[in-house]
């Protein structure tokens, strides 16, 4: 697993976890909303990936706002993806153990595609709120209290 800052992130691992990113949410779930939100240009942002022969084989980031973003959570996961054809091998598991090893201090939110809520709350995140449609899709929001 790889943990990089933009600044940190060479060319190569740049495309890869871009065309991860646009190969699933665009292509594959036709999600048309703006990807690229510049949030993954900030010094706090940190990259997670796992790459292979074929280039990203899954990805998740983790920015950190200034100001809470649900209760006491200023930690927000997000951009969760593994290609398609490494799925169920425990990628997005992993990468989700290593942010909250990372972070699990501190408390965290994430806004989930609703089918996948079981994976988030087995980490410890919760949903709040009513199932909301995001990007074309629903999504629930979860909060996971820092330890």
């Amino acid at each position: 697993m790889e943990r990089r800052s933009w600044d940190e992130l060479t060319t190569g691992e740049l495309y890869a976890v871009l065309k991860l990113r646009t190969d699933v949410f665009f292509v594959e779930q036709r999600i048309d909303e703006e990807e690229l939100d510049g949030r993954d240009l900030e010094p706090a942002t940190e990259h997670l990936f796992v790459t292979d022969a074929h280039g990203a084989a899954a990805y998740a980031r983790i920015l950190v706002d200034a100001e809470p973003a649900h209760r006491d959570a200023r930690v927000v996961l997000g951009r969760v993806v593994t290609r398609a054809d490494r799925r169920g091998e425990g990628l997005s598991r992993a990468l989700l153990a290593d942010a909250v090893a990372r972070h699990g201090h501190e408390a965290m939110m994430l806004h989930a595609q609703e089918y996948i809520v079981p994976l988030y709350a087995a980490f410890g995140f919760e949903r709040f709120g009513e199932v909301y449609t995001e990007a074309g899709l629903p999504h629930v929001s979860m909060y996971r209290p820092g330890s």
